[in-house]
């Protein structure tokens, strides 16, 4: 990407589109005044020296590559045209399809990054239109390293399904250290010590697993084969039904996926 490119970003003072517009300034990939970003209320006073509008077409026309980083309810309400533009959705169940037809333009990607686009650490997977060309697959690798870690997939209906997956950031491993919390707690263990243990827990899992890269199925199998207090668990959790709730979920994530991209239409 080169670091003329101009980068508009419709939502840029949402969650994620703040995240990915202050990871492009801090990862050096352009300059702030190379940002138009695009907000309802006043300008925040973050990122001073990047454009800030209410005018979602004003911005497009002033960028080479569009972010819509808007929820997919909000997205019939976008009537704006980005001809020539590459343009990427962060936006849930709204398809490529939907997205070229209203902007007219081709060369549509979706991607689905998480709340973890704050601390550098979103995995994001993405798929491209036909039309998108190899330059356009760069700029979004660059794009979405700058805050993370990024896999092209083939399909839609494989973002579809990751939306409940890794879209969801935090949200699952919160849910976990909200029930091992609150056990802790029923054991006579002070409310911050209990969430200094779990939040440890799960930091310290996570580091490991980045930096051995070890397949989960073999981090369990080797507790499992010790048989000690963690093996003991794990068969209880599993013999509970732990499997099934997690399958369950991830169905719920998927339906709601697609449901929202049929309303947004």
């Amino acid at each position: 990407m080169d670091t003329k490119t101009r980068i508009g970003i419709i939502g840029g003072n949402g969650w994620i589109g703040g995240a990915v517009a202050r990871a492009v300034v801090g990862a050096q990939l352009l300059p702030p005044g190379n940002l138009t970003l695009s907000c309802r209320s006043a300008p925040p006073g973050w990122l001073p020296d990047a454009h800030w509008t209410h005018d979602n077409q004003a911005l497009i026309d002033r960028s080479d590559v569009v972010i819509l980083s808007v929820r997919p309810q909000d997205w019939p309400a976008i009537r704006v045209s980005a001809p020539g533009r590459l343009v990427i959705s962060v936006m849930a169940g709204v398809t490529i399809a939907d997205i070229a037809s209203r902007l007219g333009t081709p060369r549509v990607v979706r991607g689905l990054p998480n709340a973890a686009a704050e601390v550098g650490k979103s995995f994001t997977p993405w798929t491209a239109s036909a039309q998108a060309t190899d330059e356009d697959r760069a700029t979004v690798r660059q794009l979405l390293d700058s805050f993370g870690s990024e896999d092209e997939v083939a399909t839609e209906a494989e973002i579809d399904y990751m939306t409940g997956l890794s879209g969801t950031g935090p949200a699952y491993p919160a849910l976990l250290a909200a029930a091992m919390m609150r056990d802790a707690m029923a054991h006579g263990l002070p409310p911050e010590v209990a969430r200094r243990a779990v939040v440890a827990l799960l930091v310290g899992t996570g580091r490991l697993f980045e930096k051995n890269d070890e397949d989960p199925e073999k981090t369990m199998a080797a507790f499992l084969e010790y048989r000690g207090v963690t093996a003991a668990a794990i068969e209880a959790m599993q013999a509970s039904g732990f499997e099934t709730a997690v399958s369950a979920g991830l169905a719920a994530a998927l339906r709601k996926s697609l449901d929202l991209g049929a309303a947004a239409d």
